[in-house]
């Protein structure tokens, strides 16, 4: 009896450490958005990324932990190289790794380690030097002019084994240090790769596999989601008759949008063997970056040919299962057609990669309140020494807004833009409201800021939680002829997700405009809230409706 009872007890125990193992950090879709759940909830990664070899020294990055603490985001993207982390074929070296998860931990950061891999920049130039330089098993791309570039061909097949080996051990090591705190939160798998100069690579394992079959893995996939694909892919194939079997050139045409197919299929299909490797080490979520096409390029190598840009997402999406994002490099002005773009295909939102300053601040807002953002990453966060930057101001508010906003993403009750002059004022309809954004005016002149910006949360029927800089915000009911009219506006802080108001805002601080026969008759009252540049704040309005 006693035995029995012991025996029980056991399997209760079992049971019980099972049911509160510690979940590791992974993806969940929350209404139309998906979020990192990292420790049981949504963590909204307010990054920023180390310069390229930053993060290659232990003792060089001593300096720069303390004033990237201070500048109010919560997470450091930091690079690995393929050629630090194995010298020698077959043995790892786990000292910066160690290292960088030891630094974050004392200052308080979570990391996002970059595996620069077969590819950086498209290039591979932090490949291991033994695979560098060994030639014959680990090829490199032939260009259309018969030269060699310093790129590793995807069509390796050894040199594929050889980094998904080195990216296990990698994986195998970050568990077996860190799945208990849980320091790292994702894995880039290799940066910004495709062909450049050239449509496709043309050595002689690639030319054999052009002129061979689109393998049927490829077709099947498309043809399963024919009524889903992006409209820039479909025109592709559509062009020719949409062949369902065929030679490259034959499904989708002679020209180099064929060529850049080709090799997105095979750029996917091995980093998909890498990141497979990874994840059955370790399965925390993994992305790649792109390296947008820019406004001056006409073909594919201007950009790198085969990176996950846009209009080859399907191909990513099908040759590339294990991977989680497909995330672009936002280094454009305009961030919001990219950021639509890439939302588009059920692919989650992450940018690891963009600016600083106050367009940096706008696209974090942007991301976070309109997009449904994983989060945000500027580029050279270490060095930005003043924590007083826009970025960092930014970082502040947004992190007193975390809570809410992860409460809110996908839910349709949140919303965020981005002005400059010349675009078109944005009617945003949140609740029963639609809200007016325009950017401050200068009393007494007619001048505008360069940028301005603004998150929206509904948190009730007639209630919003406002931040912004450069803004002003009106709004005005849906369902009437009434004119909204502000009961209540305080100024104010979340301090450990509870709201503390400071100020009650009125008069100057809310008057927008004194010409208010006019108002009315635009159905607005002639008062809104105002964000200036030099303050930060967080603004909570109650409204009621007048005729």
């Amino acid at each position: 009896m006693f035995r029995c009872i012991l025996v029980c007890l056991l399997v209760l125990a079992v049971s019980c450490t099972s049911k509160i193992k510690k979940e590791i950090p992974h993806l969940q879709k929350q209404g139309t958005a998906t979020q990192l759940i990292v420790d049981g909830k949504p963590f909204l990664i307010l990054g920023g990324e180390l310069e390229n070899s930053s993060s290659s020294s232990l003792e060089y990055m001593k300096p720069f932990w303390p004033g990237i603490a201070k500048t109010n985001l919560n997470t450091v993207l930091a690079a690995i190289s393929w050629e630090q982390f194995e010298p020698t074929e077959g043995k790892f070296d786990f000292t910066l790794v160690d290292g960088l998860i030891k630094d974050a931990r004392e200052h308080n950061l979570r990391l996002i380690l970059l595996w620069f891999g077969s590819w950086k920049n498209g290039n591979s130039r932090y490949a291991a030097d033994w695979v560098k330089a060994d030639q014959k098993r680990f090829p490199k791309v032939l260009n259309k002019n018969g030269k060699t570039l310093e790129i590793l061909s995807v069509f390796g097949e050894e040199t594929c084994k050889a980094d998904a080996k080195a990216f296990a051990a990698l994986m195998k090591h970050v568990r077996e240090i860190d799945s208990e705190k849980q320091t790292v939160l994702m894995m880039q798998v290799q940066n910004e790769v495709g062909v450049h100069c050239d449509s496709r690579d043309r050595s002689v394992l690639a030319n054999e596999a052009f002129v061979k079959q689109v393998p049927k893995e490829l077709m099947d996939y498309l043809q399963n989601h024919k009524e889903t694909l992006l409209p820039e892919f479909l025109k592709v194939w559509e062009a020719t008759g949409f062949k369902t079997s065929g030679t490259w050139e034959e499904i989708f045409g002679k020209s180099p949008a064929a060529d850049e197919i080709f090799m997105a299929w095979n750029y996917a299909r091995y980093i998909n063997r890498v990141a497979e490797a990874g994840k059955t080490e370790y399965p925390i979520p993994m992305f790649v970056n792109a390296w947008l096409v820019q406004p001056q390029d006409k073909t594919p190598g201007d950009y790198p040919s085969g990176g996950p840009v846009v209009h080859v997402h399907d191909i990513w999406r099908a040759g590339g299962p294990q991977i989680d994002i497909l995330s672009p490099d936002v280094h454009l002005r305009n961030s919001d057609s990219i950021l639509i773009s890439y939302s588009r295909g059920r692919n989650p939102i992450f940018i690891p990669e963009s600016y600083s300053g106050k367009q940096g601040a706008a696209n974090a807002y942007l991301a976070l309140g309109q997009f449904g953002s994983i989060g945000y990453s500027p580029f050279g966060i270490e060095a930005k020494k003043n924590e007083n930057i826009p970025l960092s101001k930014a970082y502040a508010v947004l992190s007193q807004l975390a809570p809410l906003i992860a409460e809110h993403q996908g839910k349709g009750t949140i919303a965020a833009t981005l002005l400059k002059p010349g675009y078109s004022n944005p009617k945003i309809k949140l609740g029963n409201y639609t809200i007016k954004v325009e950017l401050r005016k200068t009393r007494g002149s007619k001048a505008l800021p360069e940028i301005g910006y603004g998150i929206f949360i509904a948190v009730a029927p007639n209630e919003f939680i406002v931040a912004g800089n450069d803004i002003e915000v009106t709004f005005a009911p849906n369902a009437s002829d009434s004119i909204a009219g502000l009961t209540m506006v305080k100024e104010g802080k979340f301090i450990n997700s509870k709201w503390v108001p400071e100020r009650r805002l009125n008069g100057d601080e809310v008057q927008l405009r004194y010409d208010l026969d006019i108002a009315a008759m635009e159905r607005q009252s002639g008062a809104g809230l105002c964000f200036l540049p030099e303050k930060y704040s967080i603004q909570r309005v109650k409204l009621y409706n007048y005729k």
